[in-house]
Formats: structure tokens, C-alpha cells, sequence
């Protein structure tokens, strides 16, 4: 295969009508590590919306078992990516998602502006550091993968065409992004789980790398100190000639889902879709008393 032969069947696909088949081209063949970065990066931003950091720091689910919401929310994602919204593991992982947002108070403005940062963001990342940028046939689609899964999470008022999801994150982070303690005390966490998959000596080094590819919003809304110009330079620099290399790579020939990534720690022996995710802490901003529908359960492979 060559090496833009992929692009070539995607471009030959309908965004509306085989949006999933180019997504998981798209995230699984052509570009999966940046994919994992960008997502990454995606639900992190959320972090800088106090109300979203707020409650993240009130559950301790990103505070005191990091690792493990990581795991979770990669691989539920994964499975509906993998399967389909009408395979069995699909729909075991949105129902599991619709049950942890459900257990908790959360606006439909904040729901819906974390499903634009999974549209908007990869596509930025990729166009910048990315071994090609991302054609308009995978924006669209992208945009319709996650107007679906929106639909299935019961979120209303979604956008409608990436341009649209595109307004509304850069609207959404101009009126809300700003300071919260606990945001920030969620922030920490994650950087120190990032730094954590690599030998330990590294770790100062890793968060001066994860911030200097941070926008200044970012950086502002959690106040972190803006990284000098030649760290910026020498790390964004490093990122796009990792991009430019694998250009040069043949193709990859099977795909690579996220539950294949090595920064996934802690279901060594398997999991069960079903299982996954957190369960509601009471006293958390109208929690109701823990309860597991555990109705449904689902081996992962």
C-alpha cells in the first residue's frame, strides 16, 4: 500500500453515510498515536471549565485513582469505536458513560463542550503535528461520529458540521475558561500520571514538555508558569519531526485501537466493559446513593 493510497479510499467514502468506517480508518490506521495524544489533550482542556474541574476534584476519581479513570474512559471510548453504536460492547459502553454523567449534576453546555474538545482538538493537533493534516472528508465525519454518540448520551443542541463544533469550543472556552483549586489540584494529578509511564527521573522533565505544548489559556485558566521560548520551540519542534518521520514510514497494515496502548496499566488480566468507570459518590452535587446496574456485562479483549 502507499502511503496516501488510505486517504485515497477515505476520500471515495460519504462523511454522512460511513462516518464510522472513516473514523476508525482515520484513528486506528492513519494517525492512532496522535489520536491518543489529542484526546489526551481534549479532555484535559475541559479541566479549565470550573465547573467541569470542580466536580472532577469533588468525585476524586482524577485526583486519587488517576490511573484507573484513564484506563476507563480510553476504553470505553475504544469499544464504541471498535464495535459500533449497535454492537453489543457499543452500546454496554454508552450505557456505562450515560450512567456516570447521569449520576451527577452536570449542564447540557458543559456535555456538549466536551464532545466538541473530542471533535475540534484532534483535528488541530494533527493539522500541526501530524504526518499529514486531516482532510475535510475526516473533519466531517468526525463531526458526525460525535454527533451520534452525543445523540445516544441525550445531549442537546449539538452542532451539526465541524465548523459548527469548532464555534462553539472556541465560544465556550472564551466565556468560561478560568481559575479553580480544585481544577488545578486535577491538572497536577494528570500531569503526574503522564510523567508516571516513564522512568522516574524523567518526571520534572516530562511536565516541562506536556506544558510547553499547552496553549496560553491553558496555561492562564490553571495558572501554571509560561514555559521559555526555546523549551516551547525545542519541544513543539521535536513533536512535528516526529510527524515528518512517520510520513516517511510505510503504512500501517492492521489497525491499533487504544486499548493496544501501553499507557493502558490496569486491566492486565482483561476487563469487562460493563464494569468500567466510576460509580456515584454520594453527597457530589446531587448524587444519588451508590447503585451498580451491572445488568449487562461484556468481556473486553
Amino acid at each position: 500500500m502507499k502511503r496516501f493510497e488510505r486517504l485515497e479510499q477515505i476520500r471515495r467514502l460519504d462523511p454522512e453515510r460511513d462516518f464510522l468506517e472513516i473514523y476508525r480508518l482515520t484513528t486506528t490506521y492513519e494517525f492512532p498515536w496522535d489520536y491518543t495524544r489529542a484526546l489526551e489533550l481534549a479532555l484535559y482542556r475541559t479541566y479549565a471549565v470550573p465547573s467541569i474541574g470542580r466536580l472532577l476534584a469533588q468525585t476524586a476519581e482524577l485526583t486519587d485513582r488517576t490511573q484507573k479513570r484513564y484506563d476507563d474512559t480510553a476504553l470505553l471510548l475504544d469499544a464504541v469505536v471498535e464495535h459500533g453504536f449497535a454492537s453489543d460492547k457499543g452500546r454496554t459502553a454508552i450505557r456505562r458513560i450515560n450512567q456516570m454523567h447521569r449520576s451527577y449534576d452536570i449542564s447540557n453546555d458543559d456535555m456538549r463542550y466536551v464532545l466538541c474538545t473530542f471533535v475540534v482538538v484532534p483535528k488541530r493537533w494533527i493539522d500541526v503535528y501530524g504526518w499529514r493534516r486531516l482532510s475535510r472528508h475526516e473533519a466531517a465525519a468526525a463531526a458526525v461520529y460525535y454527533r451520534t454518540l452525543g445523540e445516544h448520551m441525550g445531549i442537546k443542541e449539538i452542532p451539526g458540521s465541524y465548523e459548527e463544533f469548532e464555534n462553539c469550543l472556541d465560544a465556550y472556552e472564551e466565556a468560561n475558561f478560568g481559575w479553580d483549586q480544585g481544577a488545578r489540584e486535577v491538572s497536577d494529578a494528570t500531569l503526574d500520571l503522564m510523567a508516571s509511564w516513564y522512568p522516574r527521573p524523567l518526571a520534572p522533565l516530562l511536565r516541562n514538555v506536556t506544558l510547553a505544548l499547552l496553549d496560553e489559556p491553558l496555561l492562564c485558566a490553571f495558572r501554571y508558569e509560561q514555559p521559555g521560548t526555546v523549551t516551547r520551540s525545542l519541544v513543539r519542534g521535536a513533536v512535528r519531526l516526529r510527524g515528518r518521520t512517520v510520513r516517511l514510514m510505510a503504512p500501517r497494515r492492521a489497525p491499533h485501537y487504544a486499548r493496544q496502548n501501553r499507557e493502558i496499566k490496569g486491566y492486565p488480566d482483561g476487563y469487562e466493559v460493563a464494569e468500567l468507570g466510576s460509580f456515584p459518590v454520594p453527597g457530589v452535587r446531587g448524587c444519588p446513593v451508590p447503585h451498580k446496574d451491572r445488568s449487562a456485562t461484556v468481556r473486553g479483549e
